[in-house]
């Protein structure tokens, strides 16, 4: 089964065909980072789900260029430069630096390219010049640039593809000069913005006055710079499809710098919005997530990340503390049965387990259904742990299963738990219990295991001698 994906725009899932002739390069544009402020739960679930994305490409054999911006200038970071008294370079600096962070801690694949839309002035400046010069942008009395939906739409370009406009009830022709503007609103946006006395410092000369660019057309400028006019595969959250990538279709396409009647995107990926505690997340509820404040709560990142994997990425997903300690307990009966496998297979090596990469590939295959191929994961868990308690688990047969794995967590990016290290006093009372065993005193190794649990860290006899293992926490 080749690879199917839904396409925001054809409203359809359909077969993923890249537009390089060879059929093997694809280029990938996710919306990054507003950079004023750290990144929340939200933001990473669509983070996560792009990660998946590309990982599942390089899986299937594609050679992807991913892209993912850094706005780094909009109208609430001006706010905060002026609120905190900084220079924007360093005000924003402080949060793409946290923003990276956190993405290591999610294991997110760092992207080939980061552009910062500050760094590209001059392709956003020549993208509304092209837009002027062809009748599609006007400026107005204040100065800004407008993009003329009307003209646009009079012109053949179509408005509206992502998302269904109900042109008689919305005004064409009013100017929308802020980055963010209501869903079922219907205007004609900026491109470059006039410089206002509030914007102080932020400001960059053009043809047009001093002024800087409005949101939407800092990805198109960005985008078709790296990847070209035309590429293959644009991801966001569904938040992003109405105004911000509906925005990007027409002032991209509008510049007339596709070949041969190629769209500036062929195919629309979007996730699905992410509910924390049943609601929508907001700081007066109480269920505000930053990804720090999880971890700041113990939970791990491969944690965060296999719970966010759980959800098909256009199903709306209710995230909990309570999902976490299940990600946690589902994650050590990973970990235990990766353990055992490794036991057994020593330092045999082996192609891997046919089936279970069957399985795996055949769920993401449609759409990226994660939660079929998560159920191949743990069903293949529950076959190796039954073969090991039955004694049928050969080292080959367990080299199979681990080398089907390795080329697995390449797609899902979990890995293992890191070893704790145990600290001298555990180690000495491990002595102690094999000592006691040796003299076939069974009644005090009991008790010295009883404080070792006591104390988070279990035993598991193994053919190879005793192992610690740190206690998860329910």
């Amino acid at each position: 089964m080749a690879l199917q994906l839904y396409n925001t725009i054809t409203r359809s899932v359909e077969p993923f065909v890249p537009l390089d002739p060879e059929g093997r390069r694809v280029g990938l544009y996710c919306c990054g980072p507003t950079v004023y402020d750290f990144g929340h739960i939200g933001n990473f679930r669509t983070f996560v789900f792009a990660d998946l994305v590309r990982r599942y490409l390089e899986f299937k054999g594609y050679a992807v260029t991913a892209v993912m911006n850094i706005t780094d200038v909009e109208d609430k970071i001006i706010a905060r430069v002026r609120t905190a008294g900084t220079t924007l370079r360093e005000y924003t600096g402080r949060y793409e630096t946290a923003f990276f962070e956190d993405a290591r801690a999610l294991n997110l694949l760092p992207p080939h390219h980061c552009p910062r839309a500050t760094e590209h002035i001059g392709d956003i400046i020549a993208l509304i010049d092209t837009l002027v010069r062809r009748g599609l942008a006007y400026q107005a009395a204040d100065g800004s640039v407008y993009f003329s939906i009307e003209k646009y739409r009079a012109a053949g370009g179509r408005y509206g593809r992502l998302v269904n406009l109900n042109f008689d009830e919305m005004r064409i022709g009013e100017r929308v000069k802020s980055d963010e503007y209501a869903k079922d609103a219907m205007a004609d946006f900026a491109l470059w913005k006039a410089r206002t006395p509030e914007d102080g410092a932020v400001t960059w000369a053009s043809p047009w006055g001093e002024g800087r660019p409005g949101w939407h057309i800092e990805c198109s400028a960005m985008s078709m710079k790296i990847l070209g006019p035309s590429f293959d595969l644009h991801l966001g959250g569904e938040d992003l499809a109405f105004p911000h990538h509906e925005d990007e279709i027409a002032q991209s396409e509008g510049a007339g710098v596709q070949a041969g009647g190629r769209p500036f995107v062929k195919h629309w990926l979007h996730g699905a919005h992410l509910l924390v505690e049943g609601r929508k997340m907001s700081k007066s509820l109480g269920n505000f997530f930053t990804l720090r404040d999880l971890l700041s709560k113990g939970f791990a990142g491969r944690e965060i990340r296999y719970l966010l994997l759980t959800a098909h990425y256009r199903e709306s997903f209710n995230f909990t503390l309570g999902g976490l300690q299940g990600a946690r307990a589902a994650l050590a009966r990973l970990d235990e049965c990766l353990a055992k496998l490794r036991d057994v297979a020593g330092a045999i090596r082996a192609e891997p387990d046919a089936e279970l990469l069957r399985g795996f590939e055949l769920a993401l295959d449609d759409d990226l259904n994660v939660s079929a191929a998560w159920a191949a994961v743990f069903d293949w868990i529950r076959r190796m742990n039954r073969a090991s308690t039955d004694n049928e688990l050969s080292p080959a047969r367990a080299a199979a299963a681990l080398a089907a794995w390795n080329r697995l967590d390449t797609v899902l990016g979990i890995g293992e738990r890191p070893d704790a290290e145990a600290p001298p006093e555990i180690v000495a009372l491990l002595e102690a219990r094999q000592q006691a065993r040796k003299a076939r005193e069974f009644q005090k190794a009991d008790a010295i295991r009883g404080e070792m649990k006591a104390r988070g860290w279990l035993i598991e006899d193994t053919p190879k001698g005793p192992r610690l293992k740190q206690e998860t926490q329910a």
